[in-house]
């Protein structure tokens, strides 16, 4: 009897089940944050979504700068399976975890000058104990990646997101502060890592100091470091910037509508990271025909679910907040537009760097996120400044027009560059998100500065 794809042991196999179990775990957990999202705005103020905006730019902002790739590393590393170098990658992450949580209390009193916002003082080094917790994490998480066995990794991930949601909840309804939503997160943290603690198969981690294993760590770790950095001002930036140019209730708002719109992207950014590292390293894409084909097959379809799911947001958009959310959150169709139009861009390159990944070419992967990072941080204040968010997100919409030869250029380095497939969907990108916005103008009019859509403050407005 022949085995089919979803049965097998080889590669194939493994990666359809993880990819079905990724985007399973991502969409069954975006679900219970959206039903909490909404429960919370009707307990909480958007001033509290604003605040741990920040809040929660400034611990995305610890963790990422300091990032030294350990789960990469062990993804594609020789050594990826022992127990010495695991030892190792788990000792460096408690170290980066305690100074990460230091960090945070050292930055909070400057951090809440700079924003004019005296909470963030008492917040963060609150919320940064999560930190602490995720530096305890066992590598047996990288090793279920790694080979990609991914069933009971993604259960114990929904077990913990869901009791974490319930416990912020009853803190909302209860203190009906910013506090709910801090101490809520910390204690998801430790509940997650109770659950992969006792319950992912595999040896407890012990400490461990090799010098062989640090040496390839730091090596490894060295440009992921500095891409972590890039990969900052790319998912946070917006956030980072209109801290300072927006009212905290216009920031709440922008939140939520980011919130809304970010899902798929964040969906085929987890999907790519976990499955695609191992395909590069076990299968040889630049020399095996078959696997390059059923490679390019995998990348139309994943392209072509998550345009489908932007456009589908970038036209619902509007309508949707106006179905889930009380009048305050108005204003968040608009933004949901926008970005859905600027992902439908971003989502035609996504599978590439993971191949420089796979082959230890971190370096590569480092100047590919520069590129990226700033030329969305550059288009994202430039358009900003002078036209509102709107400006910003089509500053942000021709960087990454301006990003495509950088991308396409490490592509074709390790053989993985699918030109038919850039023009196809590039195309079909740029003429959805145009329908979107036109479609949908007159919320995405609110951006602009003067319209009244409660985006003020600052020197935007």
């Amino acid at each position: 009897m022949s085995e089919t794809p979803i049965e097998g042991a080889g590669i194939w196999s493994r990666a359809a089940r993880g990819s079905a179990w990724t985007a399973m775990s991502f969409v069954a957990a975006q679900g219970f944050r959206l039903i909490s999202n909404l429960i919370l705005t009707r307990l909480l103020f958007p001033e509290a979504f604003g605040i741990m905006a920040l809040v929660t730019v400034m611990l995305v902002g610890l963790t990422l700068f300091s990032d030294m790739g350990t789960g990469p590393a062990i993804m594609q590393s020789k050594r990826g399976d022992d127990p010495e170098f695991l030892n190792t990658a788990w000792t460096i992450q408690i170290l980066r975890g305690g100074v990460l949580w230091l960090m945070a209390c050292a930055v909070a009193y400057p951090a809440a000058l700079f924003y004019d916002q005296p909470l963030i003082a008492m917040l963060l080094p609150v919320a940064a104990m999560s930190l602490l917790f995720a530096g305890f994490e066992p590598t047996r998480v990288d090793t279920a990646n790694r080979h990609l066995l991914l069933g009971r990794l993604t259960v114990l991930d929904l077990i913990s997101t869901l009791l974490g949601i319930v416990v912020m909840l009853v803190l909302a309804y209860v203190f009906r502060s910013v506090w709910a939503l801090a101490v809520g997160g910390v204690i998801t943290a430790a509940i997650r890592l109770a659950l992969l603690s006792s319950f992912l198969p595999g040896a407890s981690n012990r400490l461990r100091w090799e010098g062989p294993a640090v040496h390839e760590l730091l090596h490894f770790g060295f440009w992921i470091f500095l891409s972590s950095v890039c990969g900052f001002l790319v998912s946070q930036g917006d956030r980072a910037i209109l801290g300072k140019f927006l009212t905290i209730e216009g920031l709440g708002i922008y939140n939520i509508g980011a919130f809304l719109a970010m899902f798929p992207i964040m969906l085929g950014s987890t999907v790519t990271a976990r499955i695609l590292i191992p395909i590069y390293r076990e299968h040889g894409v630049d020399t095996d025909v078959a696997a390059l084909a059923r490679l390019r097959r995998l990348r139309y379809y994943l392209t072509g679910g998550l345009l489908a799911c932007l456009a589908f947001l970038a036209l619902a958009g509007p309508f949707i907040v106006q179905t889930l959310y009380d009048d305050r959150y108005l204003a968040a169709g608009g933004v949901m537009v926008a970005i859905c139009a600027v992902q439908m861009i971003v989502v035609v390159f996504l599978t590439y760097d993971q191949a420089a990944l796979a082959r230890g070419d971190s370096r590569g992967f480092f100047l590919v996120s520069a590129a990226k990072a700033s030329l969305m941080a550059v288009g994202f204040l430039v358009g900003a400044v002078n036209m509102g968010l709107f400006g910003a997100m089509v500053g942000q919409a021709l960087a990454m027009l301006l990003y495509m030869p950088v991308i396409a250029r490490l592509a074709a380095r390790h053989k993985v560059w699918d030109a038919r497939h850039d023009v196809l969907f590039l195309v079909l990108a740029l003429c959805l998100g145009a329908l979107a916005v036109w479609v949908n103008w007159a919320d995405v009019a609110l951006l602009i500065p003067g319209s009244g859509g409660g985006f003020h403050g600052g020197r935007i407005e």
